[in-house]
């Protein structure tokens, strides 16, 4: 049978499009079809490697799990990662394509697309169903000339939309009808329904405005999907996930805590600590201060690590940590927070900005010198006490230093990776994903003094993804939604 496509784009970013298709994935996985997601173009420093290499948004690798695939470069065939003072990487089928500030790139789409449609095709060669993600608003018309996107690859391909709308923020019905108002009528021409998310109360007492919008636009109401509780299970991809409250739990024995810096990258990997009810993390903003009973500080990765390296001084968290060390206690740094606990961080290709040299923090004896090439490997190997890990690498610059004749790890292949400083305090590594591993996870806790881990991480993430494919196949016709997509 020849692939079908359905598009879902938004009537603004975060009303949960990259959610509704990792349910429908796992819902339509079931019943027997191949499906794959895609998202042309996706905007975000949390990414994923591919297991054909390179990297893909880390919202698409969640959507291939949901699907019971690997995920592909070819799910996500273009990928921004802002950066401060040169704009944004642009990554294109996994590998860097180049740096571009925002006029720049929109100069730059007319030759990007062609690897979008490329992309497209070959997954449609393996595939019963795509589900296609859209970026940002639909109703962006000031950038619609060259879009890749959302309307300009439905044009592109034929492919039949679905509106999402958020009621959470209010102004659901506005939006909704907003949308079609300034829609081009071609465009508008491919939007098949509409879907109001994140709902709570009474059904009924939405009737009214589900018949306005349906009023107003002419297209019909495809569901109205109660809020899912359960998405803070799921690996989060967009930052406004980092501004969600902290779940404190009263019986936590340890404290962990998070400086949350300008482009932090890869910030997933705190998931599973979050997960955990023996742990408190806590991620602290500019202008607070950290935690003086914080077991461990983690410094996550950071898109351009030596802006980060100055916001953090600018906020005094190095005071913090430098205080936190001296009391005696752990601190962690995760690939371009490894990089910031080193003496020295050079940037002689100006990959971040001028070029030139910045101090580190001096908590590790290493040096780092960033350089073009980026390592995207995914990594097992067994730490220095002997805790067998699995996660992934996805970095640019080489780290030396006398401290890294103490490794955090050796990689399957015997290479020595990571640093710990001669105290044992500071710990140094590139490795991503080193918490969802349940037996990684259960070592730190254990090296803290805090209690055994209370959850199977994978087992947490499968049974949430069957959870919300089920939601979603309770207030979504799910029969009606397969009959739209060609």
């Amino acid at each position: 049978m020849a692939a079908r496509a359905i598009m879902f784009q938004g009537t603004g970013s975060d009303v949960g499009k990259s959610l509704i298709v990792a349910g429908l994935a796992r819902a339509y996985t079931k019943r027997g079809l191949r499906v794959r997601p895609f998202k042309a173009q996706n905007m975000s420093n949390n990414a994923a490697v591919a297991a054909d290499g390179g990297e893909i948004g880390r919202a698409q690798a969640l959507q291939a799990r949901a699907a019971g695939v690997p995920p592909s470069i070819h799910m996500n065939p273009v990928l921004l990662k802002p950066q401060s003072q040169v704009g944004a990487q642009i990554v294109v089928q996994g590998k860097v394509y180049g740096t571009a500030k925002g006029i720049e790139y929109m100069r730059m789409k007319p030759k990007i697309m062609p690897y979008v449609l490329d992309s497209f095709e070959r997954l449609k060669q393996e595939a019963d169903l795509i589900l296609v993600e859209g970026a940002g608003s639909a109703s962006e018309i000031n950038l619609r000339k060259h879009d890749i996107a959302n309307m300009g690859f439905a044009r592109a391909t034929d492919t039949p939309v679905v509106i999402i709308g958020d009621i959470d923020r209010g102004g659901v019905i506005a939006s909704l009808i907003g949308t079609k108002a300034v829609l081009d009528p071609e465009d508008a021409a491919l939007v098949q329904g509409f879907i109001v998310n994140k709902f709570s109360g009474d059904p009924s007492l939405f009737a009214a405005g589900d018949d306005a919008i349906v009023a107003a636009t002419g297209w019909p109401s495809l569901g109205l999907v109660p809020y899912f509780s359960e998405s803070r299970n799921l690996p989060a991809e967009d930052s406004l996930a980092l501004d969600r409250p902290t779940r404190r739990r009263d019986n936590a024995k340890l404290v962990i805590a998070v400086p949350i810096l300008p482009q932090i990258a890869n910030f997933d990997d705190l998931d599973p600590l979050e997960a955990e009810s023996n742990i408190n993390l806590i991620r602290v903003h500019p202008g607070q201060a950290l935690p003086g009973d914080a077991d461990l500080v983690i410094l996550p990765g950071s898109k351009t690590t030596i802006a980060g390296l100055r916001a953090l001084r600018e906020s005094g968290f190095d005071v913090d940590i430098a205080a936190h060390v001296r009391r005696g206690g752990m601190v962690l740094g995760l690939c371009g927070g490894y990089q910031m606990l080193g003496k020295s961080i050079a940037d002689p290709s100006g990959i971040e900005g001028p070029a030139g040299t910045v101090p580190g923090l001096g908590l590790l004896d290493v040096e780092t010198v960033l350089s073009p090439e980026k390592r995207l490997e995914l990594s097992s190997g067994t730490t220095r006490d002997g805790v067998s890990f699995s996660g992934y690498e996805m970095h640019m610059g080489v780290t030396e230093g006398s401290d890294r004749a103490r490794p955090f790890a050796h990689l399957a292949d015997g290479t020595p990776e990571g640093a710990i400083s001669a105290n044992g305090l500071v710990v140094g590594t590139y490795i991503h994903g080193i918490f969802a591993d349940d037996k990684q996870r259960a070592a730190w806790l254990a090296r803290l003094d805090g209690g055994a881990t209370t959850i199977a991480y994978d087992d947490l993430v499968e049974r949430t993804l069957d959870r919300l494919a089920w939601h979603l196949t309770t207030f979504i016709d799910l029969d009606r939604l397969l009959t739209l997509a060609r």
